[in-house]
């Protein structure tokens, strides 16, 4: 379920449709969009083999071909595509506001970097680039936070898909739909004393992230 949450913020489209409950207890299903990703991918697979082949490489090694299967992976669990927007210099540092990739109308993401950072990184209005964010930045609320926390950080509404089961105390991690399509993933905030909240597929929330911890990468 995490590489599909990945795959899906990838692909800006849903690619599998779940259901929750009902009389067989849920499930799941490959959309059109997620078959033609599969189709897809045989297919560059047998490309990439039949390259390798020709350059004398087993379909399993790279050695005839340096970088050909240099991938990247990362412990950020948050990956979303998207395109600056607008760059707001503040002092030294940039505020750079990022519209995610099938946002629409939908809010956008604020990030905040040094300005040889955005410098080095060539950042200019329509760049497209991925924004990237480690889960335990987010925090997942049960209603909007107050507005000196909203100004000071991204604030979105959601709607839960997936709650962790919870093996042992502390917060509990969710998986939730954010406006634009994309998931987001992070953890429930404790409830304050004499409250509490439950935590179920299908209920609104708000996920918040400082704008410090969202990390941009362009492709070189």
């Amino acid at each position: 379920w995490q590489a599909l949450d990945v795959l899906t913020n990838l692909a800006g489209r849903a690619l599998v449709e779940r259901s929750v409950g009902g009389a067989g207890g849920g499930g799941a299903r490959i959309t059109e969009a997620g078959q033609s990703l599969l189709a897809m991918a045989d297919a560059l697979e047998q490309a990439r083999a039949q390259v390798l082949q020709r350059f004398g490489g087993p379909a399993g090694v790279s050695s005839a071909a340096p970088g050909l299967g240099l991938g990247v992976r990362t412990s950020m669990r948050n990956l979303w595509p998207c395109r600056v927007g607008a760059l707001q210099a503040q002092g030294a540092q940039v505020r750079v506001w990022l519209l995610p990739d099938g946002g629409g109308d939908a809010s956008g993401i604020a990030a905040r970097i040094t300005e040889e950072s955005a410098q080095l990184l060539g950042l200019a209005p329509g760049l497209p680039l991925m924004a990237l964010c480690k889960a335990a930045a987010v925090q997942v609320l049960p209603s909007a936070p107050r507005s000196d926390v909203h100004a000071q950080a991204n604030a979105w509404p959601a709607q839960v898909q997936r709650v962790a089961r919870a093996d042992r105390a502390g917060p509990r991690e969710v998986v939730a739909q954010l406006p634009w399509g994309g998931s987001g993933v992070g953890y429930a905030a404790e409830p304050a004393e004499g409250e509490s909240w439950t935590l179920r597929a299908g209920r609104k929330v708000w996920l918040t992230v400082p704008e410090s911890a969202v990390v941009l990468a362009v492709a070189d």
